[in-house]
């Protein structure tokens, strides 16, 4: 039975080497297993018959059976027509509407004969009418066994080349007629029946044609769990893989380096959140097995403390350290802070960046090889198979969605053994999320901010009220602070993007000749963003008109105020990164998101929970609502981009952790995938690994 569903989808009837390419294209669908794995996005209830003295304009799908009295036609341009049919029950009237195809209505349904109409009613000059209705021969349909009609997504190239919904349901009822035997299962009983879980043959029939809309919920039900289960299986039987394999370095004390740091240089007491990390990262560490954790923070949490404390304890041990940042800009920033954090004290920090070259760069390949470089702080450029260290033993990546899997796996051949690995994130990602995208890493998160600071206060604004707000940034420029403008450089429109920026830089000018202002943008050379940039921080500017590029990058604690132009054009977690810049010193700091007054709804909500919540992990869960998982900054590239056909990461949280805890159960008791008892799963995980997923590793 097996084998039926790998058969090509033209050897189906009805489909053929015209309706196989389109289905192929179009839908990815090559084989009958696809098709039947290609699931309906809604169901309508086709059982109940009404007649036209029932039916309103506001009711969803109805079905009358009649007959045509007439046909009327009203030309609408020299090549089009509105066909209009008169049809009635008996007990009324209503129109049959086609703007398109009404030459074919015309000529195919007949005056007199008997049709099942199926369509939205809707209501026009006080007459019940249905647009593009479906017209089925009365005498052919048996209502009562019509159940729940499903829909299919069809594209608009399927659509004009005749495979609509209908069409597509077709076929599957043809494949579900063919398929006599029973479908093998894939999750055994002991798993399924504790659960509750219908069997895959009945589920995979029930999602199709459901007797009534329980029966849907429990298809769903099942579907969904064995999708997100095989999914967890993989991730979870990998890192076992990983952890069995991979001894890591043991880091056995904590020593002098260390104890000096924490007692004389650190600059404040460490949160409670801080601590426990820590602690999770020292009980890794000294275990002897390859530590792979993601540390998740929002901006300003001090991740980057807690990373530097790891690296000292990395030092301690006779190791050597490295951190890696998406940009140049961060990167020097990180050395800074590391930097100005040691002081004195007796350790090597090295930058390696694109722009660090000759002499000095030679200096600091060979302190790595020599290991008198201690800690090495650079971009893609510590990747590069000329950097060569003596002995790697921690690697800490900053904002790691931002380097692909091949990237990160080069830095694991620095080192005899793979160092230990730290993947950072202002990014917070929600949990369900990260169960999916980092399910193979261990996760710590910092949910507490330093003491001191104040959260940042986020407002709306219309930009009708625009000079109102630029009264508001003199009075915070006249107190001493500094301002961040953010215009949106989105790629699809960067050159009127850059227009904007460079008009509105001008506008800026005008509106505030008493101030000086930098502007900084990504098509800037590296040296006049550099120099923009520094002007900022010196405090030489007062406001920095920039696009997202300082979304990850500069640390200003007195610019207090982030003012977002057309903020509808931003993610949640963008305009929450962007918000992250602000808020780093003691005086209270605002974000203000400038708008139109005209917003669609999904705008209004992102806009809406900017301004009630500064919590980044319930932003990125309503981010992952209104976006959905495939959307999310960095997801794309982060090694995992998995096409779920029926799960929902955002909404089936609750599913995620049960097939989480069922595919860890499997994984602790056959760790080496050999048990006779989950030989059913392990054929299944294998069959999958075949297909088009990508089941890429993360870390």
């Amino acid at each position: 039975m097996t084998d039926i569903l790998f058969q090509d989808i033209k050897f189906l009837p009805g489909v053929g080497p015209n309706r196989k390419k389109m289905l192929s294209t179009e839908l990815g669908i090559e084989t009958f297993g696809d098709l039947l794995e290609y699931y309906p996005y809604k169901h309508i209830d086709r059982s109940k018959v009404y007649t036209i003295h029932e039916l309103t304009g506001d009711m969803p799908f109805v079905q009358v059976v009649g007959h045509i009295l007439s046909f009327e036609t009203f030309p609408m341009s020299a090549r089009k027509e509105r066909v209009v049919a008169h049809f009635t029950d008996g007990t009324g009237v209503m129109d049959l509407v086609w703007f398109n195809g009404g030459r074919f209505a015309k000529e195919h349904y007949k005056i007199g004969a008997e049709y099942l109409v199926f369509g939205r009613p809707s209501v026009y000059n006080n007459r019940i009418q249905v647009q593009h209705p479906d017209l089925d021969d009365a005498s052919k349909v048996d209502t009562t066994a019509m159940g729940m009609q499903p829909y299919y997504n069809t594209t608009e190239k399927m659509k004009n080349s005749g495979l609509n919904s209908r069409a597509v349901e077709r076929l599957v009822k043809t494949l579900l007629e063919k398929l006599k035997v029973p479908l093998p299962e894939t999750i055994p009983d002991f798993i399924r029946q504790p659960l509750h879980l219908m069997g895959r043959d009945e589920a995979l029939h029930a999602i199709h044609y459901p007797q009534n809309t329980k029966e849907l919920e429990r298809a769903r039900v099942r579907l969904k769990f064995e999708e997100l289960f095989f999914v967890q299986l993989n991730i979870l039987r990998y890192a076992s893989d990983q952890r069995r394999k991979y001894r890591g370095y043991v880091f056995s004390h904590v020593g002098d380096i260390f104890n000096t740091f924490y007692y004389n240089h650190l600059p404040f007491q460490l949160t409670e959140a801080q601590k426990r990390v820590i602690r999770e990262i020292r009980r890794d560490t000294c275990t002897g097995r390859q530590m792979n954790r993601l540390l998740q923070g929002d901006v300003g949490s001090g991740k980057t403390l807690v990373a530097l404390m790891s690296m000292l304890i990395a030092i301690d041990n006779g190791y050597q350290a490295c951190i890696m940042a998406p940009t140049e800009i961060l990167a020097e920033q990180h050395l800074q802070t590391i930097m100005e954090l040691l002081g004195d004290m007796p350790v090597r920090v090295a930058l390696l960046t694109g722009i660090v070259k000759g002499k000095r760069r030679q200096e600091v390949l060979e302190g790595l090889l020599d290991g008198t470089v201690h800690i090495l702080v650079g971009t893609h450029a510590v990747i590069e198979d000329t950097v060569q260290f003596a002995h790697l033993g921690l690697v800490v990546v900053d904002e790691q969605h931002r380097f692909g899997v091949a990237q990160r796996a080069k830095l694991w051949g620095k080192s005899a053994n793979p160092p230990h690995v730290l993947v950072m994130t202002a990014t917070p990602i929600p949990r369900t999320l990260a169960m999916t995208l980092y399910g193979d890493l261990d996760v710590s998160i910092i949910d507490e901010l330093p003491p001191g600071r104040k959260p940042v206060v986020t407002q709306h604004f219309f930009d009708t009220r625009v000079p109102s707000l630029y009264d508001g940034l003199r009075k915070q420029i006249n107190l001493g602070r500094q301002v961040y403008i953010v215009f949106p450089l989105i790629e699809e429109s960067e050159k009127s993007d850059l227009k904007n920026l460079e008009q509105g830089f001008e506008v800026l000018r005008q509106a505030f000749p008493e101030f000086r202002l930098s502007k900084v943008h990504g098509k800037m050379k590296p040296s006049d963003k550099e120099e923009e940039m520094q002007k900022f921080v010196k405090g030489e500017t007062q406001i920095l008109v920039a696009t997202t590029v300082i979304e990850v990058g500069v640390n200003v604690p007195n610019a207090s105020v982030m003012v977002i132009l057309d903020a509808q054009r931003f993610g949640l977690s963008q305009l929450h990164q962007l918000r992250g810049r602000v808020g780093r010193g003691a005086d209270q700091s605002y974000c203000l998101l400038v708008t139109p007054y005209k917003l669609s709804e999904d705008t209004r909500k992102r806009i809406d929970i900017m301004c009630e919540t500064n919590d980044g992990f319930r932003i990125a869960e309503a981010d992952l609502k209104l976006r959905g998982p495939g959307d999310l900054e960095g997801t794309q590239q982060s090694g995992m981009a998995f096409d779920l056909r029926i799960a929902d990461i955002a909404r089936d949280g609750q599913l995620v952790q049960m097939a989480r805890d069922e595919a860890r159960k499997v994984v602790e008791e056959d760790p080496e995938c050999k048990s006779q008892k989950y030989l059913m799963l392990w054929n299944r995980l294998r069959q999958l690994r075949r297909t088009n997923i990508n089941w890429g590793a993360i870390s």
